[in-house]
């Protein structure tokens, strides 16, 4: 296994995006993510300030105008995303009014026409990532099961079974044109999603017939809140990691609060995200284990924090990311104590 020097740093522009100056154009993010001394940017491809990603699978001109203007500030698109819309391509009707927020005006107030407007733009999204040269694509999965995973009343035999077998048929078209364009679906693996951790990972996995393009977006913040093991969480999975979000979290459980967290707002939570370095999760050895295992990845930061302004926030990115990528070692730390191989000697050391 060949280790890798993951790449970066770069940040998810998501959630910077503003009608103030400089984050209200594609220009003036990649200005300030540039003077901030980024690599990369991820590109949430509901924002029409930033793509248009109707023109982006339709244009290649348009596609390499857009490369163009961003390489100008020094930078590279690391993926497209497209959280919110993969969100919609599996919503059960419990969140329709609410997840109806994210879908234009079109095809509001009706859920199947919904859905196929989120499967229809994730296949642009597909056409989109190849022609701007991209291998992965970070989105989440949607759920059809969220609201049953604290089983009370207790789930009917079956359900779960269906539930994966529905959501992979709707993502099934969608996961054939990423292969026809060459792309990886990252999921992010994230509470709220029917993809929330390692079991549900392999039960979409295993429901899409094993589909190659089956692939994940890394976040350890989403495991701290779960109490799921991070680390181990690598060991499992590191052969499907091929998106990694740099986000910080903590676990702070009280004797009124836990992992359910009171129905508080973030910030009276137990569990709560924070910027990089400020929570618990343990970024040096992920990145260890990520070179360790060859992953290539892009650090990016994803900035979700309680206290901490957005502005600090990806000032220290920049530093805590170059901080903890490893330049992967090619050779052996004790090369120099070796010698040519000798079969005669090996025998003589083994007494043979």
């Amino acid at each position: 296994m060949e280790m890798k020097t993951i790449k970066g740093p770069a940040v998810f522009l998501a959630q910077f995006v503003d009608k103030k100056e400089p984050f209200n154009s594609l220009d003036g993010m990649c200005q300030w993510a540039s003077n901030l001394g980024y690599k990369g940017i991820q590109i949430p491809t509901w924002e029409l300030s930033l793509i248009d990603l109707d023109k982006a699978a339709e244009s290649q001109t348009y596609c390499d105008e857009l490369k163009g203007t961003i390489n100008s500030y020094g930078l590279v698109i690391t993926e497209l995303s497209t959280h919110l819309q993969g969100q919609l391509v599996a919503v059960n009707p419990a969140y329709d009014l609410m997840f109806d927020n994210f879908a234009p005006n079109t095809v509001k107030n009706n859920p199947k026409e919904r859905t196929q407007w989120a499967i229809d733009t994730l296949k642009k999204a597909a056409v989109a990532s190849r022609r701007l040269g991209l291998n992965a694509h970070a989105t989440f999965s949607g759920a059809l099961l969220w609201h049953t995973w604290h089983p009370w009343p207790q789930r009917p035999k079956g359900l779960v079974e269906m539930g994966f077998k529905e959501i992979s048929k709707r993502w099934l078209p969608i996961l054939d044109v990423f292969d026809e364009n060459g792309v990886d679906i990252c999921y992010e693996v994230h509470p709220g999603e029917d993809i929330h951790d390692g079991d549900t990972f392999e039960r979409f996995l295993a429901a899409t017939g094993n589909h190659k393009r089956v692939n994940i977006l890394y976040d350890p913040s989403h495991f701290v809140l779960q109490q799921l093991d991070y680390i181990q969480y690598i060991d499992h999975y590191h052969e499907f990691i091929k998106a990694f979000h740099v986000k910080d979290s903590e676990f702070n459980p009280t004797g009124k609060k836990g992992t359910f967290g009171g129905y508080n707002d973030w910030r009276d939570r137990a569990g709560r995200y924070r910027s990089p370095g400020d929570g618990q999760v343990d970024f040096k050895t992920i990145f260890s284990k990520l070179t360790e295992y060859g992953c290539d990845v892009w650090a990016v930061l994803e900035w979700e924090c309680v206290i901490k302004s957005p502005e600090q926030g990806a000032r220290e990115g920049v530093p805590f990311i170059k901080r903890h990528i490893i330049e992967a070692t090619q050779k052996a730390f004790d090369d120099f104590a070796g010698a040519e191989v000798d079969k005669e000697q090996l025998k003589k050391i083994l007494g043979i």
